[in-house]
Order: structure tokens, then sequence, then C-alpha cells
């Protein structure tokens, strides 16, 4: 993708406060890349350089993905695996799915080899430790996945121990709200794509202008009633928000779809854990 449809990648810097986080995790770093698309248009190999370059140079104690690592086909994985092993940080890299991934045939165990045989981590309802058992890191299968069923996996951790949980669609935050979840980190929306300055995602306006026409004129409309987004809760596009007792931060993804950005850059995320 071009860069005057994708707009220069950006450094979103935020310090998240997580109670009952242990002094010895506070102060820790951690950087959040998603939705790569990487197929040669849709993210740039100049860009995807530019973005691990940016996560070493920080140091982070740990690097979280969360999915869509291609878009239409598997075989791309393969070089941006090559990519991102040379990622940097003291506890590893861990990874979830998105529904890119997992939507072609074979696509799953495919992309997941890939990654791990570059050393990245791949979650599907599992808990890892990289950090101490005092901050479990938590990765769900993807939401549109028959395998999404998070009470197999949140139903295994103490309810007094903070927890950070990898879910690549935002929409599951509204399902998590019963169990305790100190940070979700999601992906999948791309920020909505285009933004109105001083005013946000435009599919926010977009869906409740929808919302406000008259069922009997959307139904002979059908493209009124299509979800471009892929996802139910515009209010979660993109950025930090709370959820219930919850906390969810979306990142808008690296990647790009035609016909590109507006106002709605390209994000590597750099995360600062503290104690609330």
């Amino acid at each position: 993708m071009h860069w005057l449809l994708s707009g220069p990648l950006t450094v979103e810097k935020l310090t998240v406060k997580i109670a009952d986080l242990p002094k010895s995790l506070q102060g820790k770093i951690l950087v959040q890349m998603s939705d790569f698309h990487y197929d040669g248009l849709c993210l740039s190999d100049k860009m995807l350089t530019q973005a691990i370059a940016l996560s070493n140079q920080v140091q982070p104690d740990l690097v979280l993905l969360t999915g869509d690592y291609v878009t239409d086909a598997t075989q791309p994985v393969h070089k941006l695996a090559a990519h991102l092993q040379h990622l940097y940080s003291r506890y590893g890299v861990c990874a979830v799915l998105g529904n890119h991934d997992t939507y072609y045939k074979n696509s799953r165990p495919d992309i997941t080899q890939a990654l791990q045989q570059a050393g990245i981590n791949v979650l599907w309802n599992q808990i890892i430790y990289p950090l101490g058992t005092e901050l479990p890191i938590v990765g769900l299968a993807d939401f549109y996945s028959s395998d999404f069923q998070p009470e197999t996996v949140m139903n295994q951790l103490d309810a007094d121990v903070p927890r950070i949980v990898l879910s690549h669609n935002p929409d599951t935050a509204s399902l998590l709200t019963k169990w305790r979840v100190d940070l979700q980190l999601s992906g999948h929306t791309h920020g909505g794509q285009i933004a109105i300055p001083g005013f946000g995602p435009a599919l926010t306006y977009y869906r409740k202008i929808i919302q406000k026409i008259p069922y009997k004129i959307k139904r002979y409309l059908p493209f009124l009633q299509r979800n471009y987004s892929g996802v139910r809760h515009c209010e979660w596009l993109q950025g930090l928000h709370h959820v219930g007792n919850n906390q969810l931060y979306v990142n808008r993804g690296l990647g790009t779809y035609p016909p590109g950005r507006l106002f709605c850059p390209p994000e590597l995320t750099i995360i600062t854990l503290d104690h609330q």
C-alpha cells in the first residue's frame, strides 16, 4: 500500500494501571503490534522494518501480536515471519490469531508453524507466564472460531490474580466482563480506517445515521444492512476503553485495506505497566 493511502507509522504510548500488580512488574514495557495483512500490498517492507526497529529501540520486556498476519493466502506469512524473528524482547514474543489467519484451509496450522519457527509463541486458548505467575498472559481463540470458549481458559485463573488477555476482535470484551481482565489487547478494526479530525472514526457516525433509517427503506437497500467493520461495538474502534470493570485497548494495526486510511495512521503501541 502506497504511503499516501496508508499514512506514516505512529507510535502510541500509554501507561496502564493494574490493581494488585506486584512491585517487581511495575514499569515493565509491552509492545503491541496488530493486523499486518502482509502480502506486499497492504503493508510495505519499509514500514514493517521501521516498526520492528522502533520496538527494539525501547527494549520491551514482552512483545504481543494480536492477529491477522495475512489477508487472502497463507504463503506470505513465511516472509513476514522472517522479518518478525528480528523482534527483540527480554521475555519473548507472544501472539494470537485473527479471523484472516483461520479462515482458509490449513491456514491456522500453517501460520502457527511459520510464526513458531520464528520464535513466536502462538496461543490458542492458552495461558503462559513469561512475566511470572503473578501476571498470566491469556491468548484466546479467534472470536469467529468454534473454539472460542473463554470459560475453559478464564476459569482456570484465580480471581485475585491480575492478567492480560490477547483477543483479536474487541467485541469479545463484552463477553469477558464475566471475568477479571486487567488489560485486553485487541486489533481487527484498523481503527475504522477513516477518521474525522476532532470527532473520531467515521464509521461510528455512519452507524448512527443508518440506525435512524426505517427498516422499510433499508430492506430495499441491502448495502445499508452490511457490517463493513466486522465489529458490533463501534465505540471500541481504537484506543483505551473501560468495559465494565475491565480495560480494553484496541490497536489500529499496521496493514491497510483499499481504498486506504484517512486520518487513521498505522500504529505501534508501547504500554508501560503501573500499580493502581
